[in-house]
């Protein structure tokens, strides 16, 4: 095994459209549709999506859970369940069919007791010395302390595994100081974890390089959106522009991105490969309608442009 992800709030993501949103009136939806939800779920699914396999390890419970065990099997991913006492939480996401606007209304999670997450890191533990890659996705559910992905740092580093952490706010904060593999903020995520309120063009690519010369991240992945990302290794500073695709669905972009780099990470390519077939694979999902994430094809034709851009 090469690859697990870890969702400690994961999620059931209800999708329906409606022909206009407005308050204060019952509006008939469009038949639902069901699907996984949560970070580190979603870049489960991509690289499965991207022909990969992956662990995705989670903590779920109640009815939503148990739905979130069948939809997962009907996608064929590997998946090791840690019951908690709570439910799973449901998101609702719908699309207005007369504007072509998404809304998406997040519910919160169940809280964790402090056995439950202490379990989950006891068997984290316990998969580490089977793993080259530990994707460790999403906000924290209540009850989880701020400093939990700064402990499974500690732990990957003991098992010389390599720590893929895409969260934001103080639980990054603490996950950085503990030294990870890589993170992937947006441009405010990482101007908060400099201390700075905002950072211009000519800071971000300065205070990249400064934070990886720092050992918090071994390599820093910056989204800028539709602009691609600016990411810093130890080689220096890039940027890659996102190809220009047909907007349809945001939703699971930035977790195709994390799918796309560790797989080809994974598969032996190198960082400049590994990086462009992340923004390949973002670039896919925004293409895909609801929470469906990249296909396949869309991918590794997007790639081949990308690097064919860049040997120009």
């Amino acid at each position: 095994m090469k690859i697990a992800t870890l969702t400690l709030n994961p999620a059931i993501d209800k999708s329906a459209a409606v022909a206009q949103v407005v308050a204060e009136r019952k509006l008939r939806c469009d038949p639902p549709s069901y699907d996984p939800g949560g970070g580190g779920i979603n870049v489960s699914r991509a690289i499965r999506k991207l022909g990969g396999d992956s662990l995705a390890f989670y903590l779920a419970g109640g009815m939503a859970g148990k739905m979130l065990r069948e939809l997962l099997d009907q996608e064929g991913l590997e998946q090791q369940v840690l019951e908690l006492a709570g439910p799973t939480r449901e998101n609702v996401i719908i699309l207005e069919k007369s504007s072509g606007q998404q809304y998406r209304f997040g519910m919160p999670g169940p809280t964790v007791q402090e056995p439950e997450w202490q379990r989950c890191l006891e068997e984290i533990e316990v998969l580490l010395p089977r793993l080259d890659y530990l994707v460790a996705s999403g906000a924290l559910p209540p009850g989880i302390p701020p400093d939990f992905y700064g402990r499974l740092a500690r732990l990957a580093q003991k098992h010389d595994t390599r720590l893929i952490v895409d969260t934001s706010g103080e639980s990054l904060n603490l996950a950085v100081a503990a030294g990870v593999f890589l993170i992937k903020p947006n441009l405010r995520e990482f101007a908060e974890l400099v201390g700075e309120e905002m950072v211009d063009e000519v800071q971000e690519e300065r205070l990249a390089r400064e934070f990886v010369a720092s050992n918090k991240s071994r390599f820093v992945v910056i989204s800028l959106g539709g602009a691609g990302v600016l990411a810093a290794s130890p080689e220096g500073v890039e940027r890659v522009p996102a190809p220009v695709v047909p907007l349809k669905s945001k939703v699971g972009a930035g977790d195709s991105t994390v799918a796309g780099m560790v797989l080809a990470l994974a598969r032996g390519k190198s960082w400049p490969e590994a990086l462009r077939f992340g923004v390949a694979a973002g670039s896919a999902a925004v293409m895909t309608p609801g929470t469906e994430l990249c296909r396949r094809e869309d991918t590794e034709r997007l790639f081949a442009q990308i690097s064919q851009r860049r040997s120009l």
